[in-house]
């Protein structure tokens, strides 16, 4: 990566990712210009509050902006709106916009992000059709999913991961009838321990949820509606049937890789960038949910869907930029507020051989480590904000801690650091 800052700059996509990548390039000493370009007519904006905050009307829509319009205006960023990148020519280093348009650019930086999976086949695209039908990823699904959240009315969630939990939550919360389908045996089978898998769902049993694992949808049934027909139920490949006056669907998330791959970038699981955020032109970066990335911590390549892997990422790249190689190693971390519960997650939870719990379920405050051999690889927190704060940092430290001091609320967490 050349370290000539006067280049022009133009980033693609307008998330978590690209906000902070507008303006750390100023604050990394970027002389040339910037321009930010958006398939949606809105400035970047948060996307977690969508299937909390801001569905339920909590949180004003003016609140989601990751930053105030003014402070594009002193980091002298350029926002092109409502417009798509339709192609990239790497050689010729050229975009072209869905208007028509063509923009030279001199150094690229793609934050695509991703977009919601979809069921497949003929029903996934009958069913997109319906009124009454959602995927939750943009402010205006969240507008339209917000008028159906109506007391006594029944909705029924396909999946139960963050999204599809957080949304039953909320909706649970506005006196809705609430069914939740997983096909996996449990819920947030893909991210989580069996052990915090059961706390959540009871947790959703208890506020009035019906939660169904190990079930598959199988189709739809349909009754007319105006021009067209909308969703009255869904059955599922055991036979059981739900009735539902609005379904969203929750099943994962799909990175935008195309505009890259088409250009001819290393493509797998994701726009593959090193640790530097370096695509393999070396005049693209990329950053956020697009991208598969080195994790030192892990030993492998991964590709992590998370605001604060996006805006770690964004940094890195703006620092990459402006010459100045700054490799990405944050322990990754993730966040879900369902109810009272504030569940923060740090580390990835996977190749674990014992689990700790400090605290007691039952409180709804508590921690669990996730230790191979004697280190902590991952921790669960909920309601315990300082537990988080420490958990990242014994992740980071890769040290070896007692078992039973974790478990321990009269030992101090902070203790078991070798810093501390």
């Amino acid at each position: 990566m050349a370290q000539d800052s006067a280049h022009p700059l133009t980033i693609v996509g307008a998330g978590h990712g690209a906000a902070e990548l507008a303006t750390s390039l100023r604050e990394q000493g970027w002389q040339g210009s910037i321009t930010l370009i958006g398939d949606e007519p809105l400035l970047p904006y948060q996307r977690p509050p969508l299937s909390k905050a801001c569905l339920n009307g909590s949180m004003e829509e003016a609140a989601l902006l990751i930053k105030s319009p003014a402070s594009y205006l002193r980091s002298r960023v350029e926002t092109i709106l409502g417009v798509r990148v339709v192609s990239l020519n790497c050689a010729a280093k050229q975009l072209t916009l869905s208007d028509g348009r063509t923009l030279p650019y001199g150094k690229l930086a793609l934050a695509t992000g991703g977009r919601p999976r979809t069921l497949p086949g003929e029903e996934g695209s009958r069913a997109a059709r319906a009124p009454n039908f959602f995927y939750l990823r943009s402010l205006d699904d969240a507008r339209r999913l917000r008028a159906h959240l109506v007391p006594g009315a029944r909705i029924a969630i396909v999946g139960a991961g963050y999204i599809g939990l957080e949304v039953a939550a909320t909706a649970r919360e506005n006196g809705m009838h609430v069914t939740v389908l997983e096909a996996m045996p449990r819920v947030l089978a893909r991210v989580t321990s069996p052990e915090l898998s059961a706390f959540v769902e009871d947790c959703h049993r208890k506020a009035g949820v019906e939660i169904r694992t190990g079930t598959k949808l199988q189709a739809f049934d349909y009754a007319p509606d105006g021009n067209g027909e909308r969703i009255v139920a869904l059955r599922c490949e055991d036979g059981s049937v739900f009735a539902a006056d609005v379904v969203v669907v929750g099943i994962g998330l799909v990175p935008n890789i195309e505009l890259a791959q088409t250009a001819g970038l290393k493509i797998d699981n994701g726009i593959v960038v090193d640790e530097f955020c370096r695509t393999s032109d070396p005049d693209i970066v990329a950053a956020g949910d697009c991208t598969n990335h080195p994790s030192a911590l892990l030993g492998r390549h991964i590709r992590l869907e998370s605001v604060p892997n996006a805006v770690e990422q964004a940094r890195t790249a703006a620092a990459t930029l402006c010459g100045k190689e700054r490799p990405y190693r944050a322990v990754p971390w993730f966040w879900s507020d369902q109810y009272d519960l504030k569940l923060k997650s740090a580390g990835v939870c996977e190749a674990y051989d014992r689990v700790v719990l400090r605290g007691e379920m039952s409180s709804r405050s508590f921690a669990l480590f996730y230790l191979r051999g004697s280190r902590v690889v991952a921790a669960d927190t909920v309601n315990r904000p300082q537990d988080f704060m420490l958990a990242k940092r014994l992740i980071a430290e890769s040290q070896d801690v007692e078992a039973s001091q974790l478990a321990d609320l009269a030992v101090p967490l902070a203790n078991l650091l070798k810093s501390h």
